[in-house]
């Protein structure tokens, strides 16, 4: 008899997992999302800029999964667990389960500050993007009519808080958007542009990178025009202005949160199985702590028993996508009645774009630092492959390319459903 797997969350994690039991004879699984599609968070920032459109990062769960018989979709909000019954109950009915995998990955962080979660600019999910797309074309829109040059300033100066990839990235894109596209696109705007402004609480960009790459991004940055405020934080934004840690602020309407993130808490799921940062506490094999049959994977876990990182793994996809993969192949050692193999993370590196021919790689095996044109070229293909799709994969490579050779893309339209028409 089939053993039924319930995975939430269909992010990296969670959909390498049913991808890899697919076709097992001896588990039926059911992946549950609030959404109906999977989604690629490192190039969201691309949606929000008007560079991709969203179904070049996004694909249906349904049809990924049709001709798959064991493998099945259901579209549901989490609502609580019920360990005892084994089952979950969604905002639309309940589920049971035989095993149960948490793969629900990470929300935006705002540190219980309510003024920034309003008035802030989320950058975590695809309708946080097109919602951040619709917002600052708006403003440009906005400021294109307007007569008052302190008001147009705010509606131009950007602050992004957060300097790690996303935080980076999304600086090098409107810095460029800023010299060209800005430009051509409203000539009534030119030399009244406000500025670009990147906070972070450390003392250099891209912490978890390695000096060579916070040096080399530090100065591209400062070349296209971006400000760096380093040791900083953002503890407030109110009244279009945002409040910085030393007593300082800026006067702007746009404040991108890319400051952090936390995991979700789950009812029924005991406080003492969540540790740091709200990640549930599980094993080397992803079982969650004090439970039975209930596991979890990818940023949603804050894993012990791998002697390379005492501390937990860092909440990065390939760590997601390993665990997902790891755990898919315990399942099958599992229905064997062989004994499952302890997670171990192989960091393979880490890298950031920081514009056009510009990027940073760190290389594991070999240890290497990579920068420019090169660095920028391993960062377009390992993100052009790791989509989920090939028809993902050509529209996103076909746009790039428009991209790159006109400097000008064509997806910048103001798209939102009617009830927030009115809205600007």
């Amino acid at each position: 008899m089939q053993k039924h797997i319930v995975i939430i969350g269909g992010g990296f994690a969670g959909i390498n997992l049913a991808k890899a039991l697919g076709k097992h004879k001896s588990y039926k699984v059911t992946l549950v999302d609030k959404n109906n599609y999977n989604f690629f968070p490192p190039l969201i920032y691309q949606v929000a800029t008007g560079f991709l459109e969203p179904s070049s990062i996004s694909y249906p769960f349904r049809k990924l999964f049709a001709g798959k018989e064991n493998l099945h979709f259901r579209m549901g909000r989490l609502e609580k667990v019920v360990p005892e019954e084994n089952k979950i109950v969604l905002h639309n009915g309940e589920l049971p389960y035989d095993e149960l995998v948490f793969a629900t990955g990470a929300e935006t962080n705002y540190f219980g500050n309510e003024n920034i979660k309003r008035n802030a600019i989320p950058m975590k999910t695809l309708s946080d993007a097109i919602n951040m797309r619709n917002t600052l074309l708006m403003r440009m829109e906005q400021a294109s009519i307007c007569s008052d040059p302190e008001e147009i300033r705010k509606l131009l100066t950007l602050v992004i808080a957060g300097g790690g990839p996303t935080g980076v990235e999304i600086s090098g894109m409107f810095a460029e958007m800023k010299q060209g596209i800005l430009r051509k696109d409203y000539p009534e705007l030119h030399g009244k542009a406000g500025g670009i402004y990147l906070v972070d609480g450390g003392k250099c960009v891209l912490s978890p990178m390695s000096e060579s790459s916070q040096k080399d991004t530090a100065i591209a940055l400062k070349k296209m025009g971006v400000e760096l405020i380093m040791n900083m934080h953002v503890d407030d934004f109110v009244n279009d202005t945002v409040v910085l840690s030393d007593g300082n602020s800026i006067s702007s309407k746009n404040l991108i949160w890319a400051a952090g993130v936390t995991a979700r808490v789950f009812e029924g799921i005991p406080a003492a199985c969540y540790g740091r940062g709200k990640r549930l506490l599980v094993d080397e094999f992803s079982k969650v702590k004090g439970t039975a049959n209930i596991y979890a994977i990818g940023d949603a876990c804050l894993q012990s028993g791998d002697a390379h990182f005492p501390e937990g793994h860092p909440q990065v996809a390939q760590v997601a996508i390993q665990q997902g993969k790891r755990l898919a192949a315990n399942f099958k050692l599992w229905a064997e009645g062989k004994p499952g193999k302890a997670f171990a993370y192989v960091d393979k590196g880490s890298m950031a774009i920081i514009g056009s021919n510009k990027a940073v790689v760190d290389l594991t095996f070999p240890k290497m630092h990579l920068k420019g044109f090169l660095a920028w070229l391993a960062w377009l293909f390992i993100h052009l492959m790791s989509l989920i799709t090939y028809r993902n994969r050509a529209r996103t490579f076909w746009n790039w390319m428009i991209a790159y050779f006109s400097k000008d893309q064509s997806l910048r339209m103001i798209i939102r459903p009617a009830e927030e028409e009115h809205i600007t």
